[in-house]
């Protein structure tokens, strides 16, 4: 009991020090989100899909089974998420679907709120379709008949410890399982390998976040990472990312449309498409990290043999 009142005590310490700084970013966060988050422009789009040519250059991504997706909307893409606080798991993806469907063919992304809440970074970021997460942001995309990109883990998985990088970890979270049965969508599961090589995360620290408030935000970690060159440090200063082998499968959809929509808050049903989709998921990731069980190894041997010519066009060089 004693301990429990020490925790209790210095959070609300800590707390009570931070509380006008987190009252304002609640503020600016709630304003942002609050906003028409519809706004995909295909100018915005093309031009960051050339700007990541430098991130191909680095990353060398490959994705696989793309032929996989439905011709059109709506449909929901499920990935995990990983690469700590400059997460990369999503461009592979983005770049390919421009490639394929052209810039002017929208898909949405449901992404962290608190982003939106950076000057200049939520209007970009409304701008490639990306909008605030939440079950009425998901159900207008596919009202529109769009297809819609979830990361469910959040950031309990993207901030996963390091050691636990080949593993699926979508928290339990089954709002998507409800969206797509209430909507009577199909569902593709994208699994992505090497991202978290990138980073080396070495706790969520949920304890942390409670401590300093952060939870008041709906932010339930404080990582901490191993800081390449800084040491340990919080996941929100910089860090030197490695350069990693990424690779993407996007697998058969699935089709949980044998379900009535009553049936999208039953625990036994909800329970039984997670693990479905899980399981399908961590067996992907598994044969994966077979095929490549070192991801930055892999792609500093690749550039030694192909030479550093790649990396040099990078830099325009």
């Amino acid at each position: 009991m004693a301990r429990a009142e020490d925790t209790s005590s210095k959070a609300g310490w800590l707390a009570k020090i931070l509380e006008p700084l987190l009252t304002k970013i609640d503020a600016t966060v709630s304003g942002a989100i609050d906003r028409q988050p519809f706004r995909r422009d295909p100018g915005t789009v093309a031009a960051v899909r050339r700007l990541l040519l430098m991130f191909e250059a680095f990353y060398d991504p490959e994705v696989r089974g793309f032929e996989r997706l439905p011709a059109e909307g709506p449909f929901i893409i499920v990935g995990n998420h990983s690469g700590g606080a400059e997460s990369v798991d999503l461009w592979p993806f983005f770049a390919r679907w421009v490639d394929e469907r052209g810039p002017g063919a929208p898909f949405y992304s449901l992404t962290y709120n608190l982003v939106f809440g950076v000057p200049g970074l939520g209007r970009l970021l409304r701008n490639l379709g990306f909008v605030p997460a939440s079950h009425e942001n998901g159900a207008k995309a596919l009202a529109r008949g769009e297809p819609l990109l979830v990361f469910p883990g959040g950031d309990e998985e993207v901030f996963r410890p390091w050691l636990r990088r080949n593993q699926i970890d979508l928290g339990g979270r089954m709002g998507f399982i409800s969206l797509a049965i209430r909507e009577r969508v199909v569902v593709v599961p994208m699994t992505i390998h090497g991202t978290h090589e990138s980073t080396f995360v070495l706790t969520r620290g949920r304890r942390l976040a409670r401590l300093t408030g952060l939870d008041r935000l709906r932010v339930k970690v404080f990582p901490l990472i191993w800081n390449i060159p800084f040491g340990v440090t919080p996941a929100f200063v910089p860090t030197l990312q490695l350069p990693a082998k990424i690779t993407v499968e996007i697998g058969e959809p699935l089709d949980w449309q044998r379900f009535a929509p009553e049936h999208a808050h039953d625990p036994d049903v909800l329970r039984s498409c997670y693990n479905e989709i899980t399981t399908k998921m961590q067996t992907t990731l598994d044969r994966l990290v077979a095929e490549h069980p070192y991801p930055v190894l892999t792609r500093l041997f690749d550039v030694a043999r192909r030479g550093t010519g790649p990396l040099l066009r990078m830099f325009g060089r």
